[in-house]
């Protein structure tokens, strides 16, 4: 691997104030063997713990570490999104801050990068979160193939290596609702995985639950793809092929037998099928409305509070002491 390599490292930071200063420990041993120049920024989403006051505190014990704080919680690829922009070095690495994608680990993935791929992804080498999560997840990536049209969405992980210039195909993408991995695609197509390990989590437990994983997936799925509407077209000419085929039955038995079909619930049962089915494509039709909605709305992806770099705060522009007194020479 080469060491001159200048790499970003983003964060995303959601009440994890005990574990992201041995993350930052684990870092500070891997970085000064693959690359020349780093910088790990941390994103504070909104977080109600001390974790804002643990960045700051890592900022001047570390000066390349850079903490933003997000005036609340926007989600964890709204944060990624964030950071993504802040980045200044040519490759950028996004892991979580539970210490469950080890830092050991990022060598493999830039050396699976320098074979030309733009994108690496470290596919987990088993699933250790649970029965319930691990199949909300497998539903993810399910409806993630679909909206990447790509075979490599059934490996995605957050923890992931990509080049900083993909970025330009959606630096003026200005939407609450994101998916880091699908946006990536808008840049290349040249994706790769390699299995790596994952460790379990020590310290605090999951923000991501069995319905925060579906309801991640519903917004994809109507965020990023056509799929659904796809589907319930495929629905509604389903049942019109029904519908005939019970018209032809029902004429059939008039003009051979001489008699209607007899009985109510024949007729209450075709009438809550078709019922049923009118109800469910309104539905994803106004899922895709409400997103339209969003949209015209213009609301923005997240709102910065702070920056903190190398002991200084930038507020509005301005940069102060932590102390709050502003610096007298540069940073």
């Amino acid at each position: 691997m080469k060491k001159e390599l200048e790499l970003s490292v983003v964060v995303p930071v959601f009440n994890s104030a005990d574990s992201i200063a041995l993350l930052i420990t684990r870092l500070s041993q891997v970085f000064p063997n693959i690359a020349k120049s780093y910088e790990v920024i941390f994103v504070n989403d909104g977080s109600r713990d001390k974790s804002w006051q643990t960045i700051q505190e890592l900022s001047c014990e570390y000066p390349w570490v850079i903490g933003i704080d997000l005036m609340r919680n926007y989600g964890q690829h709204n944060a990624l999104l964030c950071g993504i922009r802040a980045a200044k070095y040519e490759i950028i690495i996004t892991m979580d801050d539970d210490l469950q994608h080890p830092p050991e680990e990022i060598p493999a993935l830039l050396n699976k990068l320098e074979e030309g791929y733009d994108v690496v992804y470290g596919t987990p080498q088993r699933e250790q979160h649970g029965l319930w999560r691990d199949l909300a997840s497998q539903v993810t990536k399910l409806v993630l193939q679909s909206a990447m049209d790509a075979n490599i969405a059934r490996k995605v992980s957050a923890f992931r290596v990509f080049r900083t210039k993909i970025r330009d195909a959606f630096t003026t993408y200005q939407n609450p609702l994101i998916s880091i991995d699908v946006l990536l695609t808008w840049g290349t197509t040249c994706f790769s995985a390699i299995p790596v390990s994952h460790e379990l989590r020590r310290i605090g437990k999951s923000n991501y639950t069995f319905r925060k994983l579906i309801t991640h997936a519903l917004n994809m799925a109507t965020g990023f793809s056509t799929l659904p509407l796809q589907f319930a077209s495929v629905i509604g000419f389903g049942f019109t092929v029904f519908g005939l085929v019970i018209l032809v039955y029902v004429l059939c038995r008039y003009f051979i037998q001489g008699g209607n079909v007899p009985g109510f619930p024949f007729l209450a049962s075709i009438i809550a099928i078709f019922s049923g089915a009118q109800l469910f494509a309104l539905g994803i039709i106004g899922e895709y409305l409400a997103r339209i909605h969003f949209r015209s709305m213009e609301r923005p992806p997240y709102i910065i509070n702070k920056r903190v770099s190398a002991c200084h705060n930038e507020v509005d522009g301005t940069f102060r002491n932590n102390d709050g007194r502003y610096p007298t020479g540069e940073m």
